[in-house]
């Protein structure tokens, strides 16, 4: 029997120095003429719907976080952040236009040249783009030594051995033959068919070996030994070992939850850790994900999509390697229930000091109204994060579509998080924060001493001038088939300054800065 308690939240969340609730508001901005092109087919072959991973990375380190959208059939499109909200394509100079049904983006350096580099995933190749450092890519997939087998969805990057260079962590769906697909139907409309018509496919972990060549460890790290139907993985270290464990999103088959154990070995412990299954015992159709701390316990969180009539679920870390579904007693659940989620993410939005969460929603089926009373077309969701366990559903203007990926970033340099989402069959949405708020934030870009340059991995906590406390991870990966920007955001509430930030570096290093002036961008180095 599912529990309605309310389970309470510890740590500094309601501390002297976080703000009360902020009005979060966003404008949608034009700008950005790419359309994501709508391939339904009577056929409803499966690949069709799931469509539209992006990508936020700063590819000529100007500090504006510029934006490439993947674009299955076509050329995926490469914007630079001019400032003002204002981006231009640079696909063709550029050269990363892809090539293939290419469906999700990674984003990290890789090389620790000091510039981002892009994979990008599909159902019938993979690609991966070395970044040349003067505004042009390269294709190195095949020097890299990266294999394609089977569909891929999501991937991201971290270094699980600790050894300063980024691994590559690919996740991998079902077995899909255009030819052996069979007719699905609800009535007598013909559907996108259920997974359980499909064979599922092992992940893949590829380690760097540090000359732009990969060695694929899939079956000696223990990620091959099981099978799922991935969508989207996350990064935490849930039972705080040091060492960076990955969250898989599976599609109505338990998720996993990879513990690292060192030694280049992975145990998969979703189901002892309680994520494998939602408080009803179900697996959801899980789709996006993210993990961090949404309630300043220092614990890292985990919310993840899914379709309508199973809620977006949200999981509690309990600490000692347990979590608890709280989807229902925090409120998430009844806000969610009636909806589809895809990219997702856990971000300050208002600056209070306190995370909320993001879904971009629309359904599976285009054609949805005609076997349901539900929409088909449904707007992007912002969960507010009221510091008492629980969320209030904020509806946002931005009128309904059919959403997928979703990014991240401060594309305007205010401070305040903003996000673009791709949108079947239209241009991508883009919403500009405009929350009004007077309260403050810090903005971290760490630079890793010698290797992992941009400090992917590394975990920050921030004391306010009020002692409240908080956490964050650098990761560039967020939701569905997307890749966010890898400044570290904190909002501050009221504290003008932050008492001390606490760096522990993917190296094992551990570094503290005192007395540092909030609501600006900070370049923090590696000692």
């Amino acid at each position: 029997m599912k529990s309605r308690q309310l389970l309470p939240f510890c740590g500094a969340a309601l501390a002297a120095g976080l703000s009360a609730a902020s009005p979060i508001s966003f404008a949608v901005s034009d700008g950005i003429d790419f359309v994501l092109r709508d391939f339904t087919t009577p056929r409803r072959h499966q690949p069709e719907t799931m469509i539209g991973g992006v990508a936020v990375l700063d590819f000529d380190n100007d500090g504006r976080p510029d934006v490439y959208f993947v674009s299955p059939g076509s050329q995926g499109r490469l914007y630079r952040n001019e400032g003002g909200l204002r981006f231009a394509d640079v696909t063709a100079r550029a050269g990363a236009g892809g090539r293939g049904f290419l469906m999700g983006a990674a984003a990290a350096d890789y090389d620790n040249d000091g510039f981002a580099d892009l994979f990008l995933t599909g159902v019938d190749r993979s690609v991966l783009y070395r970044n040349r450092g003067d505004g042009t890519f390269q294709e190195v997939t095949a020097r890299a030594g990266l294999v394609h087998s089977g569909w891929e969805i999501g991937a991201g990057w971290f270094d699980y051995d600790q050894d300063g260079w980024l691994d590559l962590f690919v996740v991998r769906y079902v077995a899909w033959d255009p030819a052996k697909e069979p007719p699905c139907t609800a009535g007598k409309s013909r559907v996108y068919c259920h997974p359980r018509y499909y064979e599922g496919l092992p992940n893949a972990l590829y380690r760097n070996n540090r000359d732009g060549t990969f060695t694929d460890v899939s079956s000696p790290s223990g990620i091959a030994g099981h099978r799922g139907k991935g969508m989207s993985v996350a990064f935490l270290d849930f039972d705080a070992d040091g060492r960076l464990d990955a969250l898989v999103a599976n599609d109505t088959v338990p998720s996993f939850l990879f513990r690292n154990e060192g030694q280049g070995r992975f145990r998969e412990v979703g189901l002892s850790a309680g994520i494998a299954f939602n408080d009803d015992g179900r697996a959801p159709s899980s789709m996006g994900a993210d993990a961090r701390d949404i309630d300043n316990d220092g614990r890292e969180d985990i919310f993840v999509t899914a379709n309508h009539n199973e809620t977006f679920p949200l999981f509690r870390n309990l600490g000692r390697g347990l979590f608890a579904d709280i989807t229902y007693p925090s409120t998430v659940g009844r806000h969610t229930m009636a909806y589809t989620g895809w990219g997702n993410g856990i971000f300050d939005f208002d600056n209070n000091g306190r995370k909320d969460l993001f879904a971009a929603r629309g359904s599976i089926d285009a054609n949805l109204e005609e076997f349901s009373h539900r929409k088909a077309k449904q707007t992007v969701q912002v969960l507010v994060n009221r510091g008492d366990g629980r969320f209030d559903d904020l509806p946002l203007t931005a009128r309904p579509a059919m959403h997928r990926g979703a990014a991240f970033a401060d594309f305007d340099g205010d401070g305040r998080v903003d996000a673009v989402v791709s949108r079947a069959g239209e241009t991508p949405l883009v919403l500009r924060n405009t929350s009004s708020t007077r309260n403050h934030w810090l903005a971290l870009r760490l630079r890793g001493r010698r290797c992992n340059r941009d400090g992917i991995g590394a975990m920050i906590r921030v004391t306010g001038a009020s002692g409240a406390e908080q956490w964050n991870r650098a990761t560039t990966a967020v939701g569905y088939a997307s890749s966010s920007d890898r400044v570290v955001h904190f909002g501050m509430g009221a504290d003008a300054s932050a008492r001390t930030i606490q760096v522990q570096w993917p190296s094992g290093t551990r570094q503290t800065l005192r007395d540092v002036a909030c609501d600006r961008y900070l370049a923090v180095d590696e000692p």
